[in-house]
């Protein structure tokens, strides 16, 4: 079956139920292992995750952006720019094309001062993947981008106030 192709399977509760605790323990320890991350580079889990963000964008975000791909608000945002700013990770630039927007735009930093805190991710990857087929990657990887286009519409989705 290609990666377009849908195949449409009732899902037995024990198998929901399975992978969502999977999905539950997995988010716990990432949280956890980038707050440690976090904590060792001077900035909040928050700061840290909304740097990654912008790291990962091919060109700089406006505040907005940061605030629609986050979840935060807009003014929450202002804050975390305005911390990482502080600690030399970002700054803001004027948009070249439209001078009244302010882009932010990573900073140049010496990553490899961070390189240690993610010392055998890639080795511990390999060592997992390793375990399967091509053809399982395919199926793996079909997985998560799923799941990540999920979880990326519930963080962008705007927030019903309780």
């Amino acid at each position: 079956m290609t990666g377009s192709a849908q195949r449409q399977t009732t899902v037995p509760q024990d198998v929901l139920e399975r992978f969502s605790s999977f999905g539950r323990e997995g988010s716990t320890y990432t949280v956890m292992f980038h707050a440690r991350i976090a904590e060792q580079m001077g900035l909040s889990g928050t700061d840290h995750k909304c740097l990654d963000l912008a790291m990962r964008s091919p060109e700089p975000l406006t505040a907005g952006q940061i605030a629609e791909r986050s979840g935060l608000s807009t003014g929450a945002v202002t804050g975390v720019i305005d911390r990482l700013e502080r600690a030399g990770f970002v700054r803001r630039v004027r948009d070249p094309h439209d001078r009244r927007k302010v882009l932010v735009e990573v900073a140049k930093f010496d990553e490899k001062k961070y390189a240690h805190l993610f010392e055998g991710l890639v080795t511990n990857l390999e060592r997992v993947l390793s375990q399967f087929t091509p053809e399982e990657w395919d199926v793996i990887a079909r997985y998560n981008e799923q799941i990540l286009e999920f979880m990326r519409a519930l963080v962008e989705q705007p927030a019903n106030p309780a």
